[in-house]
Parts: structure tokens; sequence; C-alpha cells
């Protein structure tokens, strides 16, 4: 295999709607395309593991309607068009995205999957070196944009090895036709688990595991009174190194109609973790069997940043310490879609707080002597 070095100013990692934000505000600022203009003073490319427009939407699965999905805001520059609800999600999101990467002549590259950044010397303002499978780039800065779909959490279970029927994750979720007839447990306590545990029931015999009830909220979530709220929490985990937990968590789940759907017809009703998993079902909290044929774990995602390993950004907690979108112990490196900004409003302000920190980074590289005296200037203001 011919392994290649290139170079830019700045690397973006992820073309979802995080990535395509910091790609936006990256080129409004005045950066150009590294494949394209490759000795310009600045330049930027956005690397993309998939090999499609449209991020984690296009493996979303099938029955996840525009009218069921927690809201699509607009991409930075370009509306989003009329929108179809009984459309799948999977197919009207991407379209979007292909759109707007056209629109604005992005630089993505795709298929191309990051498997490391480093740190090439030991100071903290050389070079990052963004490594894949078949070269590398070398970036001033990196903003890490890829969400949390590659990154499924599934619990360990004793016995998990032992059983006989199916087990599956969200990520591998398409339809409820394949469970037909079948005997489903399905686990968790967050919004998936609300959908999936709705449309299977239609068609299979469903029991519920989630540790504990959801935070049900008695009206609707209001983006401009809840929502502060909730930032402002995340924010406070994030800036503590604290691992920030999913967005739900924080929320609370509303009565949607699958929600609502799924009470009236009697399988909203949660039961306590089961203590083991058996080669024919499950060992319930008080000691009995259940028999199923399959588990279904909607148990949610974690932050898809392990590539970022070698830089050791992660504490003594498994989180990593935040400044808005900037890493605190390493300001090469910013995540965006990432803690507060894991919704769709907050990563389009996230992509352009980063694009804005990054642009203010080199030019205090190129002109310190006008950053010195705008820090003097604000000392003593």
């Amino acid at each position: 295999m011919s392994f290649t070095e290139r170079r830019a100013s700045v690397v973006v990692i992820g073309a979802g709607q995080a990535g395509l934000s910091a790609a936006f505000h990256l080129q409004r600022l005045g950066f150009t395309s590294a494949l394209e203009a490759p000795e310009a003073s600045r330049t930027f490319v956005v690397l993309d593991a998939n090999s499609a427009p449209g991020g984690a939407w296009q493996h979303r699965w099938e029955s996840l309607t525009m009218a069921t999905v927690n809201g699509i805001f607009d991409l930075p520059g370009m509306e989003k068009p009329p929108i179809d609800e009984s459309e799948p999600s999977r197919d009207a999101v991407p379209r979007y995205f292909a759109d707007y990467e056209r629109r604005f002549a992005l630089p993505i590259l795709r298929p191309v999957r990051v498997t490391a950044v480093r740190a090439m010397d030991a100071a903290s303002d050389g070079d990052l070196h963004v490594e894949m499978d078949d070269g590398t780039w070398v970036a001033r800065a990196v903003v890490g944009a890829t969400g949390t779909w590659e990154n499924p959490v599934r619990p360990r279970y004793s016995g998990a090895e032992s059983f006989l029927g199916r087990q599956l994750h969200t990520s591998d979720y398409v339809s409820l036709d394949e469970f037909a007839g079948q005997r489903v447990a399905i686990v968790g306590g967050g919004i998936s688990a609300i959908q999936h545990l709705e449309e299977v029931s239609r068609v299979a015999t469903t029991l519920w595991y989630a540790r504990r009830e959801p935070q049900w909220l008695d009206g609707p979530f209001e983006a401009e009174t809840n929502g502060r709220a909730v930032i402002a929490a995340v924010t406070a985990d994030v800036e503590a190194g604290r691992p920030s937990r999913s967005i739900s968590s924080y929320t609370g789940i509303p009565w949607t109609s699958y929600a609502l759907a799924a009470k009236a017809r009697g399988v909203l009703r949660r039961r306590p973790m089961f203590t083991a998993i058996e080669p024919h079902g499950v060992r319930e909290a008080d000691g009995s069997l259940t028999t199923v044929d399959v588990i279904l774990w909607a148990t949610g995602f974690r932050p898809a940043v392990a590539h970022f390993d070698p830089l050791g950004l992660r504490n003594e907690l498994g989180g990593i310490t935040m400044r808005g979108t900037r890493v605190a112990d390493e300001p090469r490196v910013h995540l965006i879609g990432f803690g507060p900004s894991q919704s769709t409003i907050g990563a389009n302000r996230a992509g352009r707080q980063a694009a804005t920190q990054i642009a203010r980074m080199l030019d205090a590289e190129r002109h310190p002597d006008i950053e010195t005296g705008r820090a003097q200037t604000r000392a003593s203001a």
C-alpha cells in the first residue's frame, strides 16, 4: 500500500451536521480547499468515513420517518427543503446534506477512515498528524465531528455469549418485519427504546427492560426554556471532565405519538433489569426465567473519539475536559457534536465557534505581536 502525506491548516473529521457546519464557517472565514489549493496560506479538508453524504442519518432504520425524528435544523447558509413527514429520514436528510455539499463545493474526501491523531513532537504548538489507512494529513488544528453512531454501547451481561437467539443493537436495527411472531426483549430507557418498543410490539411479543423509569415530560420540550437548562447541565459536566450522558437523560422524554401508542396498547410496562442471560432467555430480578428469541439493545451511544487516544485527552474519569468546543489541555483540538453540541442546533453553533477560535489561533501564530497587544488591551480595560 502506498502511503502519502498531505498538509492542511485544518482537518475536519466527520461530515455530519457538525462537520458540515464547521466546513461552512471555515470557508466563510477565508479558508480554501486543501484539495484544490494545497499551497494556500489557510486551507481545510473534511474526511468522512462514509461512502456517501448524510452522516449517521443514512444508517437509521427504515421506519424512522421525518415525522418521528427529534427535529432537523437547517444547516448554516441553506434552508432545508419542504419536508414530507412520511419519508424515511435515511433518505431525506442525506439528500439535503448532498445538496449542501454541492452548493458550497466543500472539500470532502470519502470514504476515509481516520485511525489515529498524533502529536509528532513534545511541543503543544506543533503540527498534528491525522493518520488514515492510506496516508497522513498534517494539520495545525483538528476538528473532531464524528458524533456517536460508530460507538454503540453494548452492555456486558453474564451469560451473554451462551444466548442461542439473536442479539442486536439500535445501530443494527432495520425494521419491525424481522421480528414477526417472536419474543423480543427491548433494553433501554431512552427515545430509541420507546420507538423500537412501539414498532416491534405491533408484530411480536415485547418485554421492556430498563434500570429506571424514564423521566416523562408533562408537556413538550421547549427549546427556549428547557433547552438552556439542559445545555448548562451538559456544559457543566464536560467542563468538569465528566463523561456526558445521553441527551435524553438530561432532557427527559416527551409523550410523543409513539410513546402514547405503546401505552395505549399496554406494552409500555417497564421490567427491572434482568440479572443474567441464559441460552433460551433472561433471568429476571425475581429469579424466574423468561424465554426470548431476540435481545434488542437500545442502550445508546458514546462519542466516537478513540482516534484521539494517542493525544491522551481523557482524564481519570474517562471524560474529556472541555472549554467550549476546545479541549481544555489541547488547544489544537476542537470537538463538536460532543457534549452540549450533540443536538442538531447545537452542532451548528459549535461548528461556527470552532472555526472562529481556530482562525484566531492561527492569527496569533502569524502575528503574535498583534495578539499580545489585544491581550494587554483587554487586561487594562
